[in-house]
């Protein structure tokens, strides 16, 4: 293996969301993951992105000796990745206390919601809820507009997925100094409120926490995204003086004192907005990125991800690739001296299966309820 994480082995007991991106994040950086899935269909599954670089084994957890299987491996393993409700696990055989008995080192990782305490803890919820709740959702829009924020974005990965990473790394850099294993509570509604934190020192320093008041939460004429001739997007961020400037300059309005003198009078925004609005709506996005080009105003054509990985600078960066036909992103971040490994084809679900097990002393035969190919099939 290589990349940064080689060396490490995380186990993960595979669900949807915040949980497989984690363990895909991971494997990213070159940790070994070993993924237990359920039984299900074994065909390619090119576009299941989250299961990439993953060694795949198929575990019924019901079934008679299934724990026991798990159980062994994790007395290899640095780390654990579930996503269940709270006390699921535990129902399953497979506690923190069951786990860190066998393997005292190891880091437990629960990637939850609500988290595994408070009044909501057993409420079934999704991203939005999530991030509604927290205070995230509430910025995320102009006033007088449904709050929106991209799916799964800000809540499954921003503040669950990347915050149980990045626990799961703590916790095993801490457990190799001393030993000592733990659990990481990585509930998404503590995560997206630990992001608001730049946010919240903004609005105490602005104008508060009214919705479409602070210059950054799109209020500002030059903080927003504008809608062109042909339907593409321009987005502006051009707050500071220096960059607000070049935009003016840029767009032929540095010698309207309305544009001028407008950066700071909030009263002024919306009909400057209104102004650009119309502006923007003249030409098609192409010509507004040739006037733009090669400007620091803060600005960038809204893109599809399609769109974005055929982007020069995304293209010479290498930040897409495509896999069996499948658009995705590479991993990220990059390192210097230990580079991630090169991303490949999804494996078929329980593809490592007899592999895993044969390496604990184990056969499939061994256990009822196992999928994946048979040692001594007819």
């Amino acid at each position: 293996m290589t990349g940064v994480l080689a060396g490490v082995r995380i186990v993960e007991i595979a669900g949807i969301g915040p949980g497989p991106f984690c363990a895909m994040l991971l494997a990213d950086l070159g940790a070994e993951v070993i993924s237990i899935e359920r039984p299900g269909d074994t065909g390619p599954r090119p576009a299941a992105i989250v299961q990439r670089g993953k060694r795949s084994i198929v575990l019924d957890l019901k079934a008679p000796g299934a724990v026991e299987a798990v159980l062994r491996l994790l007395e290899t393993a640095d780390g654990l990745i579930e996503g269940m409700r709270p006390g699921v696990m535990e129902r399953l055989g497979l506690s923190p206390q069951v786990c860190l008995a066998r393997r005292p080192a190891l880091v437990y990782g629960r990637m939850t919601g609500w988290g595994q305490h408070g009044p909501l803890a057993q409420r079934a919820g999704h991203d939005s809820n999530y991030t509604g709740l927290a205070g995230a959702l509430w910025f995320a829009g102009p006033a007088g507009q449904p709050p929106a924020a991209p799916t799964t974005v800000l809540g499954d990965i921003g503040g669950g997925a990347l915050y149980l990473a990045l626990g799961l790394v703590a916790g095993i850099l801490r457990a190799r100094s001393d030993g000592r294993g733990q659990v990481v509570d990585a509930a998404i509604v503590d995560g997206t409120a630990h992001m608001l934190n730049l946010l919240l020192a903004m609005t105490a320093r602005g104008a508060g926490l009214a919705r479409g008041v602070n210059a950054f939460d799109a209020a500002h004429w030059a903080g927003r995204s504008y809608r062109c001739r042909d339907g593409g997007w321009i987005n502006l961020a051009s707050l500071e003086p220096q960059f607000y400037a070049e935009l003016l300059q840029r767009l032929g309005l540095d010698g309207d004192a309305r544009f001028v003198q407008g950066q700071h009078d909030a009263a002024l925004w919306p009909a400057l907005a209104e102004h650009l609005a119309r502006l923007f709506a003249e030409h098609d996005r192409a010509h507004w990125c040739a006037v733009l080009d090669g400007s620091d105003a803060c600005w960038a054509p809204v893109l599809r991800p399609d769109e974005a990985a055929e982007h020069p600078h995304l293209a010479a960066r290498g930040t897409y690739l495509r896999v069996d036909g499948v658009l995705q992103a590479a991993p990220a971040p990059r390192f210097g001296a230990t580079p991630s490994p090169p991303v490949a084809a999804v494996p078929r679900r329980g593809a490592h299966t007899e592999a895993v097990l044969a390496g604990l002393g184990l056969s499939p035969r061994e256990i009822a309820g196992l999928q994946g190919p048979s040692p001594t099939a007819p």
